[in-house]
């Protein structure tokens, strides 16, 4: 088989949709039914069941794909696994984030990587919520996980990795635990526990406003420089803090509440990087980060993949 019938095969096994396949793969929708056609007739059977409504896989189809898939990546691999050598990814890549969940998945996704690069040493370590840049622009890691918005001149704002709804944690004896839910307005009846240290202040007003869609003022409280200070400060009663619903799974304990924030925007995880240093290695990691969440359902999905088989993470 060609490459390019490989290609259109598999993509019309996932769109299920000629006119996407073949804007997917860059061909006309002529080229894909032909290909299609010609595949059907070399293995002397249906590969697709088509009418007006819908597109199918037959069950030899289904079979065709399973089998021939897992071969496809190999060969995706084997190349792109040759093109890094030749430009020479060795050596180490140091990798930070901020929250657990998107270490979890930098995890996984370090494990590809290192299969495919054995010559590559992958570190990845945490970033404190009250320096998030400092160790980026120190060199002590390279490439990094972590909450847009960005406004900073001398770092790259890359693609998402991931999406979570927002949530606010509090302690089981807030009133607001009584709810099902919050509202961004609801925010001038609490105090909200922000961030200290080195943080931008655009940053600060995106994610710890100081007053409510309609203009009311939200009282701010202690700042916090570590996660686990806000995990404290909210069991004493001290405030509420907005999170990623992940952290709802991570962070879980007795006395700690998580309610949506009905009305906030998502919390969105992107790469990140020291703007004119991106590398060949940097380069790789986040190509393969990308496709693990793609074939975990998407930047919204892939937080909640972790956990499928996944006790006590």
């Amino acid at each position: 088989m060609e490459r390019q019938e490989i290609e259109i095969f598999l993509a019309l096994a996932e769109e299920l949709h000629f006119g996407r396949t073949a804007e997917r793969v860059g061909v006309s929708q002529s080229r894909v039914s032909q290909t299609v056609a010609r595949l059907e007739r070399r293995v002397g059977a249906r590969l697709f069941e088509r009418t007006s409504r819908r597109v199918t896989l037959t069950p030899i189809g289904e079979q065709f794909r399973g089998d021939l898939a897992p071969a496809w990546r190999g060969v995706e691999d084997a190349l792109a696994k040759a093109v890094s050598a030749g430009r020479g990814i060795t050596g180490s890549l140091r990798i930070g984030f901020s929250g657990a969940f998107t270490g979890h998945l930098l995890h996984r996704v370090a494990e590809e990587f290192g299969r495919r690069h054995p010559g590559v040493d992958v570190q990845i370590r945490q970033v404190q919520i009250s320096d998030p840049y400092g160790p980026l622009r120190a060199g002590d890691v390279e490439l990094q996980v972590t909450e847009p918005p960005l406004a900073e001149p001398d770092l790259t704002l890359g693609p998402v990795l991931v999406s979570q709804p927002r949530v606010l944690l509090m302690s089981s004896s807030h009133p607001f635990a009584r709810r099902a839910s919050v509202g961004l307005e609801d925010l001038a009846e609490a105090t909200l526990l922000t961030v200290g240290g080195s943080v931008p202040s655009h940053w600060l007003d995106h994610h710890f406003p100081r007053r409510t869609p309609s203009g009311r003022p939200i009282t701010h409280g202690q700042p916090i420089t570590h996660w686990e200070d806000a995990l404290s400060l909210v069991l004493a009663g001290k405030g509420v803090t907005p999170v990623a619903a992940a952290g709802a799974h991570y962070y879980s304990r007795p006395g700690l509440v998580f309610r949506p924030l009905s009305d906030a925007p998502r919390i969105e995880y992107a790469f990140i990087w020291r703007t004119g240093h991106e590398t060949a290695k940097q380069r790789e990691f986040t190509r393969l980060a990308l496709r693990h969440v793609a074939g975990a359902g998407g930047p919204s999905h892939a937080v909640e993949s972790l956990w499928d088989g996944d006790e006590g993470a």
